[in-house]
């Protein structure tokens, strides 16, 4: 009973979203085809506004898994849903628990919501991926989908008290498979985590310059 009213007000809250930034500037969605849905997959988006968590788990073909940061499951009002869409992320100390609970997810075929900057870039340019989505995405073998969000920053920039007029773009990328290794004897497909990592925000980079977005 409890998944199932979950699920429910994960499906209205992301219909609303859709709803408020259709009619505040535009909401245009590309390539959700491109999101397998027959096993696990990682979902990674630049990060320019605190609009895009919400963004992206409005848009996704289904329930999204976030790894959030463990402050925001301690805040009352939050805690409830919040609980059931993300776990918790320590940034400060990361623990292997978590790299254990995000593959555990993905083997469960969740799509999986990870951020390679680890934080919003406050400058708009792109920043380098940390080294936690390399080993997750080599050590589970998941497909990952790199996104590029454009808009959010206009809509909610930086110390903005309130959500500005901004059309808002989504481009889900082809997926790309990874896997780790040592030997490293075949150089496109295993590579080490930092490689992985550096390849995402390449991609992510490549959906900038096709998709007119020269800020970075």
């Amino acid at each position: 009973m409890i998944d199932f009213i979950y699920i429910t007000l994960y499906k209205l809250v992301a219909l609303t979203i859709r709803i408020i930034f259709r009619l505040n500037g535009g909401l245009e969605v590309i390539g959700r085809e491109n999101i397998p849905d027959e096993a696990g997959v990682i979902i990674a988006p630049n990060h320019i506004s605190y609009l895009d968590p919400p963004i992206i788990g409005a848009v996704l073909p289904k329930n999204g898994t976030f790894m959030a940061r463990k402050g925001l499951f301690e805040i009352p009002v939050l805690k409830w849903m919040i609980s059931r869409a993300a776990f918790p992320v320590d940034r400060e100390r990361p623990r292997p628990s978590t790299i254990k609970e995000a593959i555990r997810r993905l083997k469960k075929n969740e799509l999986l919501i990870m951020f390679p900057e680890g934080k919003r870039s406050d400058s708009g340019e792109l920043m380098e991926a940390k080294r936690g989505i390399g080993m997750i995405a080599g050590l589970s073998k998941a497909a990952i989908v790199p996104t590029l969000i454009k808009g959010s920053d206009k809509a909610l920039p930086v110390d903005a008290r309130w959500i500005k007029r901004a059309k808002i773009t989504v481009v889900f990328d082809k997926p790309i498979y990874y896997t780790l290794t040592r030997e490293r004897k075949d150089k496109e497909k295993n590579v080490s985590q930092d490689d992985i990592g550096g390849r995402i925000m390449d991609a992510i980079r490549k959906l900038q310059e096709d998709y007119g977005d020269n800020s970075s």
